[in-house]
């Protein structure tokens, strides 16, 4: 007779150190943060481009050359007049291919957008293996401890935690990485999380990439 193998229970590592990041490669982890302070520089171009560029959208995909290095986006970013251009544009270059080497990945997308309201609002688990997510400016994303919210009713509105003192909170600046459901061996574990409600008159800018190949 074979032994059924347990899943071990869900953890979820946040750290002031970017080493922590790797932790996600553990079987038994679905997200790990990176709580780390945004750059002076970074920091304000990051709110000068929310109002320069109020209905900013990017998306692009990346592929890695054969040392596993992304192309700097360079010009493809808006703002290039605003003080702290280079620093952010470094931050960007930096976490692309740091998120590159650690899975090894051929090829990411990459998302950068000015968002006015919440995308999704509802908790949720997404249905890619894993995804960096990180708020240059505004309210950052949250999250559920595992156990929280019965897995079987997410989008269910009814069955979601009614004390708000169950969402955890990321911060602007922190670097997140979060397992999905098409993580192999993370099916039924990804990360619930949702969208944050966003203040009447602000907006927040959001990085998110995803490992495609």
């Amino acid at each position: 007779m074979y032994a059924l193998k347990l899943r071990p229970p869900l953890q979820q590592h946040l750290a002031a150190s970017p080493a922590v990041l790797a932790d996600v490669l553990d079987d038994s982890v679905n997200l790990t943060v990176w709580q780390r302070e945004l750059s002076p520089q970074v920091s304000a171009f990051a709110q000068q481009l929310l109002l320069a560029e109020p209905q900013l959208a990017l998306a692009f995909t990346c592929e890695a050359d054969g040392e596993g290095l992304l192309t700097p986006l360079g010009d493809a970013i808006p703002g290039a007049q605003l003080p702290g251009y280079a620093e952010f544009c470094a931050d960007l270059d930096w976490l692309m291919n740091a998120f590159v080497c650690l899975l090894g990945a051929q090829r990411i997308g990459m998302r950068l957008r000015s968002l006015a309201s919440p995308m999704c609002p509802r908790w949720h688990v997404d249905h890619v293996p894993l995804r960096l997510i990180s708020t240059y400016s505004g309210p950052a994303s949250q999250w559920l401890l595992e156990g929280a919210m019965d897995r079987r009713q997410l989008g269910s509105a009814a069955h979601e935690p009614q004390d708000p003192s169950a969402a955890q909170h990321l911060q602007a600046g922190w670097v997140a990485l979060a397992k999905g459901e098409k993580w192999q061996g993370n099916e039924g574990a990804g990360l619930i999380h949702r969208s944050p409600a966003v203040p009447d008159g602000a907006r927040r800018l959001l990085l998110t990439m995803d490992w495609l190949a």
